[in-house]
């Protein structure tokens, strides 16, 4: 008896709690003037209907809860149209017709919708073509809406094909799909196709703020910016994302609820964190990251939320009107406008390009939160970088170069073992300047032009004036620059040579840059301008080419000689592996002094 008299009260709990209906299907748009953001659309079969230009088949495309479906039941709802004066399409439906309500439900008879995901087949389409002949039960067409249409089979879609083309005049197709571009052109050529845009933030925030209040639900102004941010111009996501709200605030949402939910991190803090970063503030920036993620933000929807900011500054530079969004907190609309008006775009790009590269290191990373803060060194250590352009002009109205890189006036020449190690080394900071002027090339502020020394005098460095190609690559030698030593050896034939003039032939395979490398590098070594020139002339062998000729020379003449001849023939299986040649003159050339090794082609090795 117990359980019988308990199990009514049960009953009747479970029946309400069933009897809730998510937001995004109760809230779901009946007629075409509740559709939101899809204006265009709207418009246009406005315009066809009031015309009688009734399309027999309609593609809808556009991202995930934009509409397709909807609106399809919409169109299904506007051909179907009739109410006690009304007997025709129409795209007036504030009145509802005979058929509206089923129709909107998904149950009408005539209105046959099918999910192309589990209907892949042409058997499915073999169904729906054998149908398609026989006249609608009750309503005025028979509409086939099909989701995902991308989904069907290469068979599927060639059976449609003919139907398609010329269905009966009581048939009409409806097709649904997020991708587009998997739909074969024979079938888009036969559909009018509309393109259901991404809903804007600001009509998204309109919408929600409607929704609340039809619910009697309080919701604070920034977490329904939160909230369709999140969603990306999607409604459905939109009013799911409210629905969780509601229930993780108990009934009313605050964005600091939101922003816990979602992971997000403070809207103002995220100003604050890109304040910093651009200052180059490294410390400063690392502390508001370390002090957002305690308080549950994602170390990649941080980065996410600062890449969102840098766009948003660098849009506001060129459109100021984006400051009305309304997704945009007052700390974003002020504190951007501002960045924008002191920040380059140089800066802005850069910032972009190397968060972009960032954030994924940080998804894919087993220590998000060591990875983004490396990605935040970066970040500030680069914000006053000069471009490459920058660099270069530099280079040429400023003081001379030390392997490559711009020496700062005072700072001592040295050999250097590389163009960006010395140029880094030179203008390192004390240890207590801070950490974000270690790797900066240029200071944050220019000197007074009263305090600018004077270029100091260039002291040549080469004593003897430059001859050959063997001048050059001792000179390279001195200087320790291998990697240029085996290019001038291996790509360059000398064509002539004077003081402060050199003219060469290139390899077909020399790097594109050698001749601005010999160019910089020289007027390094030497300390004065060169003019170098690719020349017409083929020019000499290169230093490579002198080196193997040699090798080949002296093991011929080692072959040669009767007392190597002798010892070959006196003990079978011997091999020439090596030629020395004693030390030769001063007045020969370079290339003598390098061990002679067997040619690789010849069989004596």
């Amino acid at each position: 008896m117990s359980e019988a008299g308990n199990s009514g009260p049960k009953s009747l709990e479970i029946g309400k709690a069933a009897a809730y209906r998510v937001l995004a299907r109760k809230y779901r748009p009946s007629n075409f003037s509740e559709l939101v953001g899809q204006e265009p659309t709207v418009r246009t079969l406005t315009n066809a209907f009031a015309t009688g230009r009734i399309a027999q088949a309609w593609m809808l495309t556009g991202v995930r809860g934009v509409g397709k479906t909807t609106t399809a039941r919409i169109l299904a709802r506007a051909l179907n149209y009739k109410t006690a004066t009304v007997d025709q399409p129409s795209v007036d439906l504030a009145v509802l017709g005979e058929h509206c309500q089923a129709i909107m439900e998904g149950r009408h008879v005539d209105v046959i919708e099918m999910d192309a995901a589990s209907h892949t087949g042409i058997d499915d389409i073999r169904d729906i073509i054998e149908r398609v002949r026989y006249a609608p039960v009750s309503a005025r067409y028979k509409v086939y809406i099909i989701d995902e249409v991308h989904m069907l089979s290469t068979q599927a879609f060639n059976g449609l094909l003919k139907t398609l083309e010329e269905p009966p005049p009581h048939v009409k197709f409806i097709f649904a799909t997020t991708e587009i571009r998997k739909v074969p052109i024979t079938v888009l050529s036969r559909c009018q196709r509309f393109d259901l845009r991404r809903i804007d933030a600001g009509a998204l925030v309109a919408h929600l703020a409607s929704i609340s209040a039809k619910e009697g639900i309080s919701v604070d102004d920034d977490a329904l910016a939160m909230i369709a941010r999140a969603a990306e111009g999607s409604a459905r996501d939109s009013l799911s994302i409210l629905d969780q709200a509601i229930a993780h605030g108990a009934g009313s949402v605050s964005a600091d609820a939101v922003r816990a939910m979602l992971g997000l991190a403070d809207r103002a803090r995220i100003v604050d964190l890109f304040e910093h970063v651009m200052k180059g503030d490294v410390a400063a920036a690392l502390g508001e990251f370390r002090a957002q993620y305690d308080t549950g933000a994602d170390p990649a929807a941080v980065l996410t939320d600062l890449a969102e900011f840098n766009h948003l500054v660098t849009r506001l530079r060129f459109v100021p009107t984006a400051i009305e969004d309304a997704s945009l907190s007052e700390d974003e609309r002020q504190r951007g406008a501002e960045f924008a008006r002191t920040l380059s775009v140089r800066v802005l790009s850069r910032t972009w390009q190397m968060l972009l590269k960032g954030i994924p290191e940080v998804q894919s990373s087993n220590r998000p939160v060591s990875a983004a803060e490396m990605v935040l060194i970066r970040l500030a250590h680069a914000a006053d970088l000069p471009t490459l352009d920058e660099a270069l002009r530099s280079l040429e109205g400023a003081a001379p170069v030390q392997n490559g890189a711009p020496r700062p006036n005072g700072a001592p020449a040295g050999s250097g073992n590389g163009g960006g190690a010395s140029a880094v080394a030179q203008t390192r900071m004390p240890a207590g300047s801070g950490g974000a002027q270690t790797m900066r090339l240029v200071e944050t502020t220019p000197a007074p032009v009263a305090f600018v020394a004077p270029p100091e005098p260039v002291v040549e460095t080469q004593s003897a004036p430059l001859k050959s190609l063997a001048d050059i690559i001792a000179l390279a030698d001195a200087q320790r620059d291998i990697a240029f030593k085996v290019q001038v050896k291996s790509y360059i034939r000398l064509v002539r040579i004077e003081p402060g003039r050199i003219d060469v032939g290139l390899t077909s395979d020399a790097p594109k840059m050698l001749l601005n490398d010999l160019t910089t590098k020289l007027r390094a070594w030497t300390g004065r301008s060169w003019l170098v020139s690719l020349s017409k002339e083929e020019g000499g062998q290169t230093l490579a080419e002198m080196e193997s000729a040699k090798r080949e020379n002296a093991f011929l003449d080692a072959k040669s000689d009767p007392t190597v001849a002798a010892i070959l023939a006196r003990f079978p299986g011997a091999k020439i592996i090596d030629v020395r040649i004693p030390d030769a003159p001063e007045a020969e050339t370079a290339e003598a002094e390098v061990p002679v090794e067997p040619p690789a082609d010849d069989d004596e090795t």
